[in-house]
């Protein structure tokens, strides 16, 4: 196992082209900035060993990348349960929107709270399985399992909250 050189160097080393690496990815700086400064503290405060079978920069990028794909991920689970209600005007959107948002907070209420927690906590959120399972104290099995279940119960609530479609009239001549 080879020795990292300390964090502050690392850090000071790579910046740059780590935030060119995750910029590349996320199409987004502020996103970068904050995916970079994620791994950066995950590597701080989890003490990561780097076992020096790839170079320290093919290694920091490997985490990069993976870390980049985890928060492009998490931004699309957002954007599912998300909607931007300040862009749309149109008063109809709007309203469409609000009326989704409410259904899926009730339906949240249905659900355990175990499962209602994790799932706000990965797909609204956007935490890690691993964060996760640290904030509430499970294995990260569990979460998992927890995950696919809430979302399982979820979507049966949501498909009993929408409306029947009304049936359209015959074209009458």
């Amino acid at each position: 196992m080879t020795a990292l050189p300390p964090l502050h160097e690392l850090y000071q080393q790579h910046r740059q082209r780590a935030l060119a690496v995750v910029r590349r990815i996320v199409k987004d700086s502020d996103e970068a900035e904050d995916v970079v400064q994620d791994v950066f503290v995950r590597l701080y405060t989890k003490n990561v060993h780097f076992d020096g079978k790839a170079a320290c920069t093919t290694w920091l990028h490997r985490i990069l990348v993976n870390s980049s794909i985890n928060s492009l991920r998490a931004r699309k689970r957002r954007g599912k349960l998300e909607t931007p209600l300040g862009l749309v005007e149109d008063p109809e959107a709007r309203a469409v929107g609000n009326e989704r948002h409410a259904m899926l907070i009730e339906a949240l209420q249905h659900l355990s709270e175990q499962h209602r927690l994790v799932v706000t906590l990965r797909d609204v959120r956007g935490y890690s399985y691993p964060d996760i399972a640290r904030m509430l104290g499970l294995p990260e099995g569990t979460v998992k399992s927890a995950l696919n279940r809430g979302r399982t119960r979820l979507a049966k609530v949501l498909a009993q909250q929408e409306p029947a479609e009304d049936p359209q009239p015959d074209d009458v001549r």
